[in-house]
């Protein structure tokens, strides 16, 4: 009997946030730099393209340096250990765990004000191309930091795996932030993109009024990936800081020459991409080939790189088919000033900008994302887009645990 009123408690909590309008909602991220878990608290109201959100705080709680490192490790083919990955599933569940409960004793709230938790987790593995294994031909993803464990450890019911039910119809799983950039940014009268650079750089196209299958939106290449490796491997830094090392550099030509022959970066959309090609393997290669070469400058040209292929994607797939008037930048990126300054050279005549809107701005961006998404799932809404992942059809992302 016990048991029978406990399930019974559950469904009646269940249903209720179902049949909320309004929900306080936590969006969480941990990015490709596995520096700090991004953790915004917010309201949301309504959904879809009716959603109102208002950001109420955003915390950035730093990751310990073992765990990135171990994340590091297993990201890649030749360390990654099924043992390791199989712990930091939980390790970093608790990780994420530990952040909602920093967020909300900053805020002096309990558990039971939050309604849910949206949690991107954290990507050890991303395969979009359907190659052959055991006869048959799949997309696939892998997020680690279990939705599970969070939900248990902060009491909150929590909703997270968002990108493998766009797998499971043939999509590439990513990316997914030009649902939120569609819901929000849609201009009644300009042509808009979006651009995201974290490790890497994905972009959306926004035509005025778009619809949602208006919606035009791939990964362009790295952002900040190549950039934080190299000033791991050259001057034992996390990343490059106000662009002070670039700054003390030029362009290579050769190096630049080298980077241009990169395959991913010029192939044609729908596309995305991971530490699978710009990670440890693509830079140790790099820098195998240019290892004589000034350490400055091999920052400042991949920083050159990191922008010139976001242009190069623009000017041969995008402005064919809509010529943008304003370019908004989020993402560690954002926050590169060379990166903003290559841009604003490469799109003469376009508005370029960090994202700044009703709170919304260029850092806790991708984690409202994950709070969007969460409410769009408890709401029955599918949230992914096939001109976007390539995926046969929408379906509802993320899955919920109590």
């Amino acid at each position: 009997m016990h048991k029978l009123n406990k399930f019974v408690y559950m469904s009646k909590k269940l249903l209720s946030l179902l049949r909320k309008n309004k929900r306080t909602i936590i969006g969480l991220l941990s990015g490709t730099s596995v520096d700090a878990v991004d953790a915004v608290l917010l309201q949301i109201t309504g959904n879809g393209t009716s959603s109102r959100i208002k950001i109420i705080d955003f915390i950035e709680h730093p990751v310990p340096q073992n765990i990135r490192m171990a994340v590091f490790k297993n990201s890649v083919n030749n360390t990654a250990e099924l043992e390791e990955i199989t712990r930091l599933n939980v390790i970093l569940g608790a990780v994420f765990a530990d952040a909602v409960l920093k967020l909300l004793r900053k805020n002096n709230l309990n558990p039971a004000a939050v309604d849910l938790i949206g949690s991107h987790g954290q990507t050890i593995h991303h395969l979009p191309n359907k190659d052959n294994y055991i006869g048959f031909r799949v997309k696939s993803t892998l997020q680690i930091g279990d939705p599970a464990v969070i939900a248990i450890l902060t009491g909150i019911t929590t909703i997270g795996d968002f990108r493998i039910a766009d797998c499971a119809v043939d999509g590439d799983g990513a990316p997914l932030v030009p649902f939120l950039d569609h819901i929000l940014f849609t201009h009644k009268s300009k042509n808009r993109a979006l651009l995201n650079i974290g490790g890497i750089s994905n972009i959306t196209i926004l035509k005025k009024n778009a619809s949602k299958k208006d919606v035009f939106a791939f990964d362009t290449g790295p952002g900040n990936m190549i950039i934080d490796g190299l000033m791991y491997h050259l001057f034992k830094k996390k990343f490059d800081k106000n662009a002070h090392s670039a700054k003390k550099g030029a362009v290579n030509t050769d190096l630049f020459g080298y980077l241009l022959n990169d395959k991913m970066f010029r192939k044609s959309p729908p596309k995305s991409t991971g530490r699978e090609h710009y990670g440890a393997e693509f830079q140790k290669k790099l820098l195998a080939k240019f290892n004589k070469l000034n350490k400055y400058d091999i920052i400042r040209t991949v920083t050159e790189f990191t922008a010139y292929s976001v242009w190069y994607n623009y000017n041969n797939f995008i402005k064919p088919v809509c010529v943008i008037e304003e370019l908004l930048i989020s993402g560690g990126g954002a926050k590169n000033p060379l990166i903003m300054r290559a841009l604003k050279n490469y799109f003469k005549g376009v508005s370029v900008n960090e994202v700044k809107q009703n709170g919304i701005n260029s850092m806790n961006k991708e984690a409202v994302l994950f709070a969007v998404l969460a409410n769009e799932c408890i709401s029955g809404n599918p949230a992914n887009m096939n001109r976007v992942t390539g995926s046969t059809k929408d379906v509802i992302l993320g899955k919920i645990c109590q």
